[in-house]
């Protein structure tokens, strides 16, 4: 069978162009395939096209509309997954526009297509004594204790995603001083980050007893489950889960989702609170803009009122004979029937 041109154009996009071109990572990769396999399940199953007879007109701005309803209404993708796959589907067509330009109307009507606008979400962020409660959760007398103690330690310490703190690898721990550890962020963009004396004193001590110093381990994985595997996000997830079970029980104030992510927002908070700039805290989070680390800035309200206070100049003079509103009887009797 001849292959059809959506199909030409889409495996050059994924097996050259993303990772030749663009050098994007995995993940990113991934994303962006499994977007597309939903894409082919939609024509399948809803359009009833046979997947090998898909062509580029066909996926046009309508099909593509009525997909991403498909996947909020049928799927109950949220709204954040269905900007996610938009994002996709408009980076194929920027490319297949400017490999084929006689396709360039079909490709920008596709490209018109808006991102759905969603609230603003909260930051969940946690108090030095709510993450006091979960790290008094492992027991150290143990191996697992430890090692559990070192990967929420390591989660908070440095910002990290929780992919980029399962992805360590023994190689990218520096204990030498200043103690780093070295991040693989999205992108492939790589950043150094610094660590508390007592979080390197426990990797310290989970490396030497985990006999992970010699030099053929290096390439081995930092955190690792009881069959010597890479944890993976999953474990590191349970891992935070069950010492947040653990710590509810002293301390209730704990928010009712509490993710790896969450320990990456408190980090930053707290960082912010302590008047850390926020150009540290982006190079930190490894944002490719402050623009993305301002969200914090705008969800400390404790900050807000402090720096309000701190630039408010009173001009109104003081007297001892002030006068007093409430002695106004027209003001008064105007007020009083002003929501009759």
């Amino acid at each position: 069978m001849k292959p059809t041109d959506f199909a030409g154009y889409l495996t050059g996009f994924l097996s050259s162009y993303l990772p030749g071109q663009r050098n994007v990572s995995k993940h990113t990769i991934q994303s962006y395939r499994d977007t597309f396999q939903l894409l082919l399940t939609f024509c399948r199953d809803i359009r009833r096209i046979s997947i090998e007879k898909i062509t580029l007109a066909q996926i046009d701005k309508n099909m593509i509309e009525n997909f991403l309803v498909w996947l909020e209404k049928d799927r109950g993708n949220s709204i954040s997954t269905r900007n996610q796959r938009l994002a996709a589907l408009h980076s194929f067509f920027r490319y297949v526009q400017f490999e084929a330009p006689e396709t360039m109307l079909h490709c920008q009507r596709v490209l018109g297509i808006p991102f759905k606008k969603k609230p603003k979400p909260t930051i969940t962020h946690l108090t030095a004594e709510e993450l006091r409660s979960i790290f008094e959760g492992p027991d150290t007398s143990g191996k697992d204790g430890r090692r559990d103690l070192l990967l929420l330690s390591l989660l908070y310490d440095t910002g990290g995603r929780v992919s980029e703190v399962a992805d360590l690898r023994v190689r990218d721990v520096r204990l030498e001083s200043p103690a780093t550890i070295t991040l693989n962020g999205k992108g492939g963009k790589i950043r150094y980050v610094p660590i508390m004396s007592k979080t390197a004193d426990l990797l310290s001590v989970y490396l030497h007893e985990n006999h992970l110093l010699e030099h053929s381990r290096l390439e081995n994985p930092l955190f690792f489950n009881r069959q010597k595997r890479k944890l993976t996000r999953m474990g590191v997830t349970y891992v935070l889960d069950k010492y947040i079970e653990i710590a509810r029980a002293r301390c209730p104030s704990l928010p009712e989702k509490v993710t790896p992510h969450s320990l990456r927002h408190s980090k930053a908070m707290h960082l912010l609170e302590s008047g850390v700039n926020l150009v540290y805290i982006r190079d930190l989070l490894g944002h490719s803009s402050v623009t993305t680390t301002e969200i914090y800035a705008r969800a400390n309200a404790e900050m807000k009122r402090k720096a309000l206070e701190q630039a408010h100049v009173n001009l109104i003079p003081i007297h001892s004979d002030e006068p007093v509103w409430e002695d106004d009887t027209g003001l008064v009797a105007w007020l009083q029937n002003l929501c009759r």
